[in-house]
């Protein structure tokens, strides 16, 4: 049948930002391919079967009438991911209302080249919302597997719920992703979100499990070139938890510091040597190109990832990009924290954000953030944990007083932005967040300085690590031990802290109705076993019109 549909391919080099500088990490020779770490990207099998969908198929950025499709074809044994060789070939694609495709709705082809690494989009219009949809491609008789796909609620539909998995930080050498195998098992996703750090830059071994590397990555070298970003991609897309959860729901992912470089600024970041790894306009369009082409992403503005969807009158959710347009984080050669010419989202993007929660007619307004946005006051913690929690958020290891990475470090910006919802009396907003490898539950307060008596603007769920290290890790020493003494002593000094686990992986499922809002956090038995279970540990909700979060008991 004659499709209702508009696809598009996803290729081309994306827009960069100004050059600046790098303090830590050897210089590594920007290469171009070499064939031996790119062939550690695949399995065995990809030697025998061509063309083959080795990287399963995704979807993303759900619409009420539309859905982005992805996927990576390997048309020859030799074109492997960022190698730039194998022949452009036809892709086709089939969406159906069933999954044995019985009733198709959409189909069409497209071309995937080495101009766009073999990878393929295609953006599905014209069908209906809140819909299951099935979906899968295929290329030289060959299909890739089917995947379950959903479109969102119509704008204007009263909708009585919506559940979500959370995630962040995955690192891939620290361990296995069995959040995202246990979020594909439940079968109740309206979508997925992850926020940030789906895959992480580093060399083999300088970032693992307690130092001790679980899985070897690809390539084995600090990635720096475009072939370099597509090889690491392409490793990530072979795991099978990953492409088990691509295939049971639509995911909404923003970027955070390691799609580019430990803690990325507009200018640089700590992790790149200017001139002995190339400049860094080079580095992070190269990063971006390559996150376009493997992701199922639509970026509304070229080069970024902040973007608005819509679920019903029940739900919006802004998704931020906040490394594209940042400031250097503050230092004494830098500025200071509370300088108002530095900036976390870049004034386009903040005035986006105010306008759209201004304007938002929906029940709940929720947020997209890669960084923590609540204060976190880190000097009441004692000595021996100060050193290990600067090592983890990347920061100068003595004298540590706060996390100048997230919004601590830019408060004029969260200023202006909680000044703007109280002002607008903008109620129902929900920070989602990753970034800090922790659990927690914080109201967001005007004034950390005086709450509880000051007034909360809006509430914050931040999600713990898929894999990559907590504090417990660094420290080395069983698992709870640092929680035990670090979680009262946080809260102690943050009173709009409700709850802080700095100790355990895992994932979140937020569930959405008119009356409330709640995160439930899971945990992984262990992050280095394949077939690690999942535990419930703690739930909390911010109820309709409080601006507060509070405890419940049942998970949903």
């Amino acid at each position: 049948m004659t499709s209702r549909f508009r696809s598009s391919d996803s290729s081309g080099a994306l827009d960069s930002r100004a050059p600046r500088r790098r303090t830590v990490v050897k210089a590594a020779a920007a290469t171009a391919v070499l064939a031996a770490p790119l062939a550690a990207a695949l399995p065995a099998r990809a030697a025998v079967e061509a063309p083959a969908f080795l990287h399963g198929v995704a979807s993303g950025d759900p619409l009420p009438d539309g859905i982005l499709l992805w996927t990576r074809v390997t048309p020859t044994p030799e074109a492997i991911p960022g190698s730039g060789l194998g022949p452009d070939t036809e892709v086709s694609w089939t969406v159906a209302k069933d999954k044995a495709f019985g009733t198709i709705v959409a189909k069409g082809t497209t071309t995937a080249t080495t101009a766009s690494d073999h990878t393929v989009k295609a953006d599905i219009r014209g069908l209906e919302p809140a819909t299951d949809y099935w979906f899968r491609f295929s290329a030289g008789g060959t299909d890739s597997p089917a995947a379950r796909t959903r479109t969102a609620p119509a704008a204007d539909a009263s909708v009585a719920g919506l559940r979500f998995g959370v995630v962040s930080c995955a690192n891939w050498e620290a361990g296995y992703f069995s959040p995202y195998r246990h979020l594909a098992a439940r079968g109740d996703l309206d979508a997925w979100l992850h926020l940030g750090d789906y895959i992480y830059e580093y060399k083999s071994g300088e970032y693992a499990a307690r130092g001790k590397v679980v899985r070897p990555h690809a390539p084995a070298n600090e990635i720096l070139t475009l072939a370099d970003y597509r090889t690491r991609h392409g490793r990530y897309k072979t795991d099978p938890d990953l492409q088990a959860l691509h295939h049971k729901a639509p995911v909404v992912a923003i970027w955070d510091d390691h799609e580019f470089a430990d803690n990325a600024w507009s200018g640089g970041a700590v992790n790149h040597t200017e001139g002995a790894e190339g400049t860094w306009p080079a580095r992070q369009a190269a990063a971006k190109q390559a996150y376009f082409e493997w992701m199922p992403v639509r970026p509304a503005v070229e080069g970024t990832t902040y973007r608005r969807l819509r679920f019903g009158k029940l739900a919006d959710l802004s998704l931020l990009d906040l490394r594209s347009f940042r400031s250097q984080q503050a230092s004494t050669a830098s500025g200071s924290v509370d300088d108002p010419d530095r900036t976390l989202t870049g004034r386009a993007q903040l005035d986006w954000l105010k306008s759209g929660l201004k304007a938002s007619d929906t029940t709940w307004r929720l947020v997209g953030n890669s960084v923590m946005i609540s204060p976190f006051a880190v000097g009441s913690l004692p000595a021996d944990l100060l050193k290990p929690l600067a090592k983890l958020l990347g920061l100068p290891q003595e004298g540590i007083a706060l996390n100048t990475d997230q919004w601590d470090g830019y408060t004029d910006d969260r200023r202006e932005l909680l000044a703007h919802l109280r002002s607008q009396a903008i109620r129902n907003t929900v920070f989602l967040t990753g970034d800090i490898h922790m659990a927690w539950a914080n109201d967001v307060p005007v004034d950390a300085g005086t709450y509880p008596l000051s007034a909360s603007a809006a509430t914050e769920f931040v999600v713990t690590s898929v894999s990559s290290d907590n504090l417990d890790d660094i420290v080395k020493v069983p698992e709870g031990t640092v929680s035990a003494v670090a979680s009262p002593l946080i809260r102690a000094a943050n009173r709009h802290v409700h709850w802080v686990d700095t100790d355990r992986h895992g994932f979140g499922v937020l569930d959405i109705t008119s009356a409330r809002a709640q995160m439930d956090y899971y945990v992984l038995s262990d992050r280095t076993d394949p077939n690690a279970t999942a535990s419930w540990v703690r739930s909390y909700r911010t109820r309709s019109g409080t601006q507060k979060v509070e405890r419940t008991y049942d998970p949903v």
